[in-house]
């Protein structure tokens, strides 16, 4: 099991930053080929830097995408099988955030999440699927969030598409212990991690609760200090484990455990929780 990575060919989204650049370079120390992808050129070019320093002796393929383009995430999958010859791993990693309610939130806003965080993960799980059941085994990582356990206020659009993911990689984790039994799907959960990801989010003009009475600064600087406890490093850690492992569903940091526990034991009463905190 601990070197199942080696030599296996590992295709990753968003792997210019945060938790897709720290999967890289953990999975270029066990040995894997890496297929790397961003929609941020230079960002991507450093992990590429990083995973060849990281392990001199793999082969790394980087390329400029836009999961949103059902055409590029196709066309990537196949260069990536016809490149390496088989390919056993796609972690769909790529995310963004809006913080906005639900009465303020343009749709345009909302559609930019979706089309990413959503519909990036069911092109990157469709585009490579036929690859990897042509391979001796293979594996989809799906990265949804400790928010596509529970809901809180001003996350509508985050919360749509990670409940979404969350019901996607199910399901499809399902149809394939039916049908191709060698291909296995994780569905992740993220706590509070230490990326970009806040302080990249798009802000709506509404807010409720705390959020509304906090400067964006204020809001961002919160998340980071108080909430975001694990290292992309970590976090990474625990993915590759839980992956390794075969685990249908990986919780990534102790937030995501108890949210999880607090969900399955209240699953509406946890919104009053919720309601009070945000106040």
């Amino acid at each position: 099991m601990k070197n199942r990575l080696n030599n296996a060919v590992v295709a990753i989204t968003g792997a210019g930053s945060g938790i897709g650049r720290a999967l890289a370079l953990a999975c270029a120390n066990q040995g894997a080929k890496l297929a790397i992808s961003d929609i941020n050129a230079d960002a991507l070019q450093s992990t590429f830097e990083a995973a060849k320093a990281e392990n001199s002796h793999i082969e790394v393929t980087q390329q400029v995408l836009d999961v949103s383009d059902k055409q590029q995430v196709s066309d990537w999958a196949k260069q990536t099988s016809e490149h390496f010859g088989v390919v056993n791993v796609i972690i769909n990693n790529a995310g963004v955030a809006v913080s906005s309610s639900v009465e303020s939130i343009e749709y345009a806003d909302f559609e930019w999440l979706m089309n990413i965080n959503f519909w990036g993960v069911v092109y990157g799980s469709k585009s490579f699927l036929p690859y990897l059941q042509q391979a001796s085994w293979g594996h989809i990582v799906n990265i949804s969030s400790l928010f596509g356990l529970i809901s809180t206020p001003n996350s509508s659009a985050y919360n749509a598409a990670k409940f979404a993911v969350r019901g996607f990689s199910e399901s499809l984790r399902i149809e394939l212990m039916m049908s191709n039994e060698h291909i296995t799907v994780s569905c992740v959960h993220p706590g509070g991690i230490k990326t970009n990801i806040a302080n990249s989010a798009r802000e709506g003009k509404g807010f409720l609760g705390v959020a509304s009475r906090m400067s964006t600064l204020e809001r961002k600087q919160q998340f980071n200090d108080k909430m975001a406890r694990l290292t992309p490093d970590q976090a990474a850690e625990i993915i590759i484990k839980g992956m390794l492992r075969k685990k249908g569903k990986i919780l990534v940091g102790t937030d995501a455990k108890w949210l999880d526990r607090l969900q399955r034991l209240m699953p509406v009463g946890y919104q009053k929780i919720v309601k009070r905190v945000f106040r």
